[in-house]
């Protein structure tokens, strides 16, 4: 029986029966249609997963795997992005969009290589306390990287358990789901539990749609079209085109040939504002009337 080799005997027994037919049929699953193969599941390097985990957020797996191929190409290691000018990772960054993730990432690589000795944290306190880190990352750290078997939630999760346990449900709260979370959580094998968990989610995603919606904490992403982010994601996409510096009048101009209405006068204030905004974030740098990637 697959689950005797991943949960002990006086824990899989100590569950309900409902609860022991749910962690049959993920861990059926997963050995049929496990996505084994993807790129951050071969490795437990906690810098690795850290960069998979920040691409991960809020963009599909399709897109996330090659740009973390040809990012890991460019900084194999932590060390390796804490010398890269943030020109060069938000560069590699692009495609992916939230561009402060990859700030965030230089960020924390360079306080575990110049802070830490280079030694990443092994404690839930200690990732959170690095840039950009919160609790679901430093949770999903612990477990990819070191097996740790720590209670945590993200989308699929959240998808499956509500799918199972939930199906009438309305306002389902986190609390309510973590617990559930703990009673079928392996303690030997908390990696690949989340892993067929996290498959598993997509699957029933692909079936019956995303029904998070029933979660008390779903939230709606905000429209992108007309937004600040789409300018800001603008206005970095033209630098990581050229070498050269841009007065805002160059600027529009570049930003009319992809997008007239960003071009435009009407949104010239917009523009303005957010290329202020990524010059004080240290995203550009600005000399004289001049801008470009720092």
């Amino acid at each position: 029986m697959r689950t005797s080799t991943n949960i002990p005997e006086l824990q899989y027994f100590s569950m309900n029966k409902k609860e022991r037919q749910f962690v049959e049929m993920v861990w059926q699953y997963y050995c049929a249609e496990g996505r084994q193969e993807l790129p951050w599941r071969k490795t437990h390097d906690p810098y690795r997963i850290l960069v998979s985990e920040m691409m991960l957020q809020q963009t599909q797996v399709e897109r996330v795997v090659p740009k973390y191929l040809e990012f890991l190409q460019l900084f194999p290691t932590a060390r390796r992005l804490t010398t890269a000018p943030l020109g060069d990772v938000i560069r590699a960054w692009q495609g992916l969009g939230y561009n402060r993730r990859a700030k965030y990432l230089q960020l924390a690589a360079r306080e575990v290589v110049e802070n830490q000795k280079g030694k990443w944290p092994q404690d839930e306190p200690g990732l959170r306390s690095l840039p950009g880190v919160g609790s679901y990352t430093a949770g999903a750290i612990m477990a990819f990287a070191y097996n740790v078997p720590t209670v945590l939630i993200e989308t699929n999760v959240r998808q499956v358990f509500i799918h199972h346990f939930f199906k009438r449900a309305t306002k389902v709260h986190d609390v309510d789901i973590l617990k559930l979370v703990e009673r079928t959580l392996p303690r030997e094998s908390a990696r690949e539990w989340y892993y067929a968990l996290m498959d598993y989610g997509s699957y029933l995603k692909e079936q019956h749609g995303n029904i998070t919606h029933k979660s008390k904490h779903y939230t709606k992403q905000s429209k992108f079209h007309g937004s600040d982010r789409q300018i800001r994601g603008a206005i970095l996409k033209v630098f990581t085109k050229t070498e050269n510096p841009l007065t805002p009048q160059q600027l529009r101009a570049k930003l009319a040939e992809t997008d007239p209405q960003l071009g435009g006068e009407n949104e010239s204030g917009r523009v303005a504002t957010q290329l202020a905004r990524l010059t004080e974030e240290g995203f550009l740098i600005k000399h004289r009337c001049n801008y470009r990637l720092a």
